[in-house]
C-alpha cells in the first residue's frame, strides 16, 4: 500500500488532480495558451543569487531594458534566428561577462528573469515605490 507522505517527497503522483494543492504542470507546447502566455508562467523578480548558477553555466543572458523581455523570450522559443542575430550584434542581448557578475553580487542587484530553456532571460527589476 503506497505512502502519500514518501510519495510526495519522492515525486511520484498519489495526489488527486482534482485537489485544490496539487501543482499542474505543462511543458509549452502542451497547450493552446499563446507562446507569450505560456512564456509569463515562466518568468518574475529573483535576486543575483538566485540568477548565479545560471550565469556560471553560460545560460544566462542580459535582455536590454529597451526590449520586452517576453518578446524576446517568445522569439528564442520560436527559433528565430535572424531577430536573435540582430539583438546580439547590436548588443541588446548579451552573455554577461565577469564585471557584470561581480557589480551585481555586490549590490545585491534584482532582475526581472524569464526561462526559455535552457537559457535564463534578465533585464533590471524595476524599483517599487516606497508606500
Amino acid at each position: 500500500m503506497s505512502n502519500s507522505t514518501n510519495d510526495a517527497k519522492d515525486g511520484s503522483s498519489g495526489q488527486n488532480p482534482e485537489s485544490d494543492d496539487s501543482m499542474v504542470y505543462g511543458m509549452l507546447g502542451d497547450d493552446s495558451e499563446t507562446t507569450a502566455k505560456k512564456l509569463e508562467k515562466y518568468s518574475g523578480v529573483v535576486e543575483w543569487e538566485i540568477l548565479e548558477p545560471h550565469y556560471k553555466s553560460e545560460a544566462l543572458l542580459w535582455v536590454d531594458p529597451s526590449l520586452d523581455l517576453t518578446a524576446v523570450g517568445e522569439a528564442i522559443a520560436k527559433d528565430e534566428a535572424e531577430k536573435v542575430k540582430g539583438w546580439k550584434e547590436s548588443g541588446d542581448l548579451v552573455t554577461p561577462s565577469a564585471p557584470h557578475a561581480f557589480h551585481w553580487e555586490e549590490s545585491e542587484a534584482r532582475f526581472r528573469a524569464l526561462v526559455v530553456s535552457p537559457f535564463v532571460l534578465i533585464q533590471p527589476a524595476e524599483e517599487e515605490p516606497d508606500e
